[in-house]
């Protein structure tokens, strides 16, 4: 997508992922989604790239104490005044904001269920430059057992209009304020945990998703690389998703539509 435009303030833009063994990684990931690597200077990690394009990062996580996970990055013209403001409504800074060189500026905070997610201030580095093949970054969504308190996080901090899904019980889509409300404009889901389902030991966190062109086969390809499957492959309106985990524990999804 060359020329894409520059991304409103609260619609994800970037997705990375932090790793005991980032040369692992790439080779799991590369193996899966088809992803080449390249090491921009100054991002201290490696951008995957579909085609010409890049569409997520990987990086060796600097301390075995954090968590081997994915996280969601959000546009905005300003981190630092959006983390204040995330703040103020109940969320924690995690770290940050961390000037990037000329790439941008990043931080990172936790929701009030401690669900992590990044934000993103662009600089010569405006994030995703393809979305819609396949290995592309596809959809985002918060998992929560505190829905009364994160809900209206979310719409406080990003100016989220909020549209619960028909017939879906326990899920909601947000759209940014300047988009209206509906399927066709929305830029994040939430789902509730369901205590019957889901271990209780499992944290609330934010579920990347990528594009695949067959699911089934991307379930299989992911089981051999030694990966883990949590649920699916099953039908959605939205397509045919699955929910994995790969062979260090970073959980991801993906999606065929």
């Amino acid at each position: 997508m060359v020329g894409m435009a520059d991304f409103a303030e609260g619609v994800p833009c970037w997705v990375d992922c932090a790793l005991p063994d980032a040369d692992a990684g790439r080779r799991f990931y590369g193996a899966l989604f088809g992803w080449r690597f390249r090491e921009p200077p100054g991002a201290g990690e490696s951008y995957a790239y579909v085609g010409p394009h890049p569409v997520a990062g990987l990086y060796r996580k600097p301390d075995g104490r954090l968590p081997t996970a994915w996280t969601v990055h959000f546009a905005t013209p300003d981190a630092g005044r959006l983390l204040a403001r995330a703040v103020a409504a109940g969320g924690t800074a995690v770290s940050g904001p961390d000037v990037i060189g000329e790439l941008g500026v990043r931080a990172l905070v936790a929701d009030p269920d401690g669900a992590v997610f990044g934000l993103w201030q662009p600089g010569t580095d405006k994030g995703f430059r393809e979305l819609t093949a396949p290995g592309a970054y596809a959809w985002s969504e918060v998992r929560t057992r505190e829905s009364a308190v994160v809900d209206p996080f979310y719409e406080h901090v990003f100016r989220y209009v909020g549209y619960d899904v028909p017939g879906a019980s326990g899920e909601r889509l947000w759209s940014p304020e300047d988009f209206g409300p509906g399927v066709d404009t929305a830029v994040l889901g939430r789902a509730v945990l369901a205590a019957d389902d889901v271990p209780v030991e499992l944290p609330a966190h934010v579920l990347a998703q990528f594009r695949v062109g067959d699911c089934g086969k991307a379930v299989e390809a992911a089981l051999r690389l030694g990966g883990r499957l949590r649920d699916g492959p099953r039908a959605t309106p939205y397509g045919t998703f699955a929910e994995l985990a790969d062979d260090q524990g970073a959980v991801f999804g993906v999606v065929a539509e």
